[in-house]
């Protein structure tokens, strides 16, 4: 902390001098200007750091940046999407054969490789900020941008394992990387300071001029996003570590700031459109992934036409999607396949769903934890909440449906990527089943309602194995990942690498096994979920 006062301190002092000049006068009287004294009072010099925050957890601009922070990898990984495009000989992610050129934006996004855009040094400067203005209710901001931080730090980590978080702060500590438990402990700290250092803020409207959120500045609603958001990360270690999952969780359910149970976290894009619709509709680089044909056609799912667009070519039915990792020799071949459709049309992007936090529940009341009320009410009221969200009929009907059952894959093309699906999971939640039978049912559900957002679907994928994904059909991992296995984690990148060696080396001495898409995560167990 001395540190961080000090480097900032001395670029203050700096910028005193630098302004001490015969103009002084006029620059500080300039009507069309803005004082710093102005600027201080409207708490400008801290809240236009949040703009890059918001930004940056998801980037939607420029489209291309998000293709390789999420599109190219999570989105794809998720079963979710896949693309018609053979990029690099078809020799890329949806292969096995990870391109550390396109990964590296995951990376970026979140530690101002190149732009200045990062989350962690946006949240470092507000924390420096608010010390050296002295006043203490700008401790406020800070458990705001911690809450955005853990928000896209919790992704980061879920998808290289170990980064760097906890001492990211101290300039003499700055590129150690924390393990990934040490990161959730970190988590789970920041999130339950900010719960409970905000309730004496309930009535405080400063932070309403700096949300680019759904929330609308609302400090209540803020908390009760970050004990959402502690929810969502005690269902993910509940089977590494059921003890702190139970801990957390309930300390969720519990909690005086409530859960986001009837109102969805959006982010404003700022006027651009959502960049899985250029990506798909303009570029033709992603379309429908075999999987959600699979489930969305067999379960008879009113959503499919809200998620997916039909076909463009009518000859291969309404909806058609593709399987990942076939081979393919030009987008031609599969470019008529169906695009994603107006799910993702609106002016947000998506960090959590009413639709989500009733499957967390969901799940939590199957684990037996105090506080989550009734799993089957849960689940049917996460179907409801994703039925009224993308605007779909026949809930009723869908929820009473005890014989659907995914549909078995047919290429379109090319018989020998055709696939049964794995599994006769149903719809009408079973209360007779199973523990295991149950939640195949509550995380399928939950991955549809979860679209579009792929990094979270691919995170509750490795953890509890549901919805069953296909096999990719080409391996080009060189044997790093097991095709039935799938790919686990993304390999550290090579501007850490390159920059950061000593930490990187350190940093894979955390993990399970080598830096490669193979190695599970901490989280990650491989083992029963009961």
């Amino acid at each position: 902390m001395k540190n961080i006062l000090k480097y900032t301190l001395a670029s203050v002092v700096a910028m005193s001098l630098s302004n001490c000049t015969g103009d002084f006068e006029d620059i500080n009287t300039n009507p069309n200007g803005i004082s710093q004294e102005s600027l201080t009072q409207q708490n400008n010099h801290i809240g236009s750091r949040f703009s890059p925050m918001f930004s940056n957890v998801i980037r939607v601009e420029p489209a291309w940046n998000y293709q390789l922070q999420q599109n190219l990898n999570a989105d794809i990984f998720s079963g979710y999407m896949t693309s018609p495009t053979p990029f690099a000989g078809n020799i890329n992610n949806q292969t096995y054969s990870l391109v550390n050129g396109w990964n590296g934006f995951i990376w970026s996004d979140a530690y101002d490789a190149n732009d200045g855009n990062g989350v962690m040094p946006y949240a470092r400067e507000i924390t420096q900020q608010v010390e050296i203005s002295g006043d203490p209710n700008g401790i406020k901001f800070i458990f705001l941008s911690n809450i955005i931080k853990v928000m896209a730090m919790h992704r980061i980590s879920d998808v290289f394992g170990p980064i760097r978080y906890s001492k990211f702060n101290d300039y003499d500590t700055t590129g150690q990387y924390d393990s990934q438990e040490e990161a959730y402990n970190a988590f789970f700290a920041d999130l339950s300071e900010a719960i409970d250092g905000l309730e004496p803020f309930i009535e405080d409207a400063q932070f309403t001029a700096f949300d680019q959120s759904s929330l609308g500045g609302d400090i209540g609603q803020w908390r009760a996003f970050a004990n959402t958001l502690r929810l969502r990360l005690a269902i993910r270690v509940s089977k590494v570590n059921p003890t702190l999952a139970q801990t957390q969780g309930e300390l969720a359910l519990s909690s005086n700031a409530g859960l986001l149970e009837s109102q969805d976290m959006l982010v404003d894009m700022g006027g651009f459109v959502h960049p899985v619709l250029t990506i798909s509709q303009v570029w033709g680089d992603i379309a429908m992934s075999a999987e959600m044909e699979s489930i969305l056609t067999g379960f008879k799912d009113n959503r499919i036409s809200t998620l997916f667009n039909a076909a463009l070519d009518p000859s291969l039915g309404a909806y058609k999607g593709i399987r990942q990792g076939i081979e393919i020799e030009a987008k031609s071949e599969y470019g008529s396949h169906s695009p994603i459709g107006s799910a993702v049309s609106g002016s947000n992007k998506i960090w959590m769903t009413a639709a989500e936090v009733a499957f967390l529940k969901a799940e939590a009341a199957l684990r037996g934890w105090a506080g989550a009320g009734d799993a089957k009410a849960n689940y049917e009221a996460g179907v409801r909440a994703s039925f009224a969200q993308f605007g779909a009929s026949g809930v009723d009907a869908y929820l009473a449906d005890t014989t659907s059952t995914p549909a078995n894959f047919v290429d379109a093309l090319n018989p020998d990527n055709n696939i049964a699906y794995n599994s006769d999971v149903k719809i009408a939640y079973n209360e007779a089943g199973s523990k295991e039978e149950q939640l195949e049912q509550i995380i399928t559900q939950k991955w549809i309602a979860m679209f579009p957002d792929g990094q979270e679907a691919w995170s509750e994928f490795r953890r509890t194995g549901y919805p069953r994904l296909f096999p990719v059909v080409v391996n080009n991992s060189g044997g790093t990942i097991d095709s039935d296995i799938q790919i686990r984690r993304i390999n550290f990148v090579d501007v850490e690498k390159n920059t950061n060696g000593a930490n990187v080396d350190a940093a894979v001495g955390m993990l399970k096994g080598p830096d490669t898409g193979g190695t599970r995560l901490w989280w990650d167990t491989g083992a029963s979920n009961f």
